[in-house]
């Protein structure tokens, strides 16, 4: 089975101003979030032309994320490890997915579309009547629902902030039914984690990071307004192109002085002689639930 959740999150400004703050905040969380060789790093930011949904930008990142792990997926997987997320930007309208070649049976698939109202279209995706029915609509608002206390800021806080250059801000309670102008990310997850014993555990923690992530990113590039309000769409890809370069500088250098040092331990560890192990039990028939290669691919 696989999870769906819709996400609305409201932001006071217009689908075309959101353009811009959302590759803005993007490029700069990035490289703030990127530290110890986790972070994001960007393989491929080029131009496709698709028959349907016409001329876009297609992304692929690698998103390095070990150490913000909880320890009981920390311990069934490389110290290495990243996740491939691969989008497709025809906005207002993007396809992004996120993969893991250590896990193939996990899939993280969002559908989104942006539109000028605070969050009424009740089927903005086209979502069948089986999908329908297994969704669940979540509202985010960025000014009034809690985040993490490390992640929060004074500074990023929309009821506090106010726009020197749009005017825009603090928001009060009820300003989703207020504002103007105001438009609405409409956001479909599916999750799909087919591993025997952890799929639902698995699942649930997806969807509580997802929509972390998705808070307080919004509520970034609500209250960065006045680094990009004068932005152009060809300011904010040069902005863009240079956060990433400095960003996979970032990253890559951190990544290559990790690998160093795992290859030093392990071949400390090499030099010594190994403790032999008594196996648990029996090895079972292929195919049987007690063989690991079931559950995980490790080779």
């Amino acid at each position: 089975m696989v999870l769906t959740k819709e996400y609305r999150i409201c932001m006071p400004m217009t689908v075309e101003e959101y353009r811009i703050g959302q590759l803005y905040m993007i490029a700069r969380h990035s490289f703030e979030q990127s530290s110890n060789g986790e972070g994001v790093e960007v393989i491929a930011n080029e131009q496709v032309n698709d028959e349907i949904n016409g001329v876009g930008q297609f992304t692929e990142k690698r998103i390095h994320l070990s150490s913000h792990l909880p320890y009981w997926i920390q311990s069934i997987i490389p110290k290495i490890f990243y996740v491939t997320e691969k989008a497709w930007n025809y906005y207002p309208y993007t396809i992004t997915e996120y993969t893991c070649s250590f896990i193939p049976k996990f899939l993280i698939s969002i559908q989104t579309r942006y539109e000028n109202n605070n969050g009424t279209t009740e089927n903005c995706l086209g979502l069948t009547a089986e999908e329908l029915e297994q969704r669940d609509v979540d509202f985010l608002d960025i000014a009034y629902d809690e985040i993490k206390p490390h992640h929060y800021k004074e500074s990023e806080d929309p009821k506090f902030f106010k726009s020197e250059k749009s005017g825009r801000g603090p928001l009060t309670e009820g300003w989703r039914d207020t504002h103007s102008p105001i438009m609405c990310c409409y956001k479909v997850v599916h999750a799909k984690f087919e591993v025997w014993g952890l799929q639902t555990k698995v699942e649930d923690y997806v969807q509580v990071a997802i929509r972390e992530i998705l808070l307080l990113g919004h509520r970034q590039a609500f209250t960065w307004m006045d680094e990009w309000f004068n932005m152009t769409i060809e300011d904010v890809r040069t902005y863009e192109k240079e956060m990433q370069d400095k960003t996979n500088m970032k990253v890559k250098t951190a990544l290559e002085e990790a690998e160093n040092t795992q290859d030093g331990q392990d071949s400390k560890k090499s030099s010594q002689p190994a403790t032999p192990k008594t196996p648990k039990s029996p090895k079972s028939p292929l195919g049987t639930p007690s063989e690991s290669r079931s559950w995980f691919s490790w080779s």
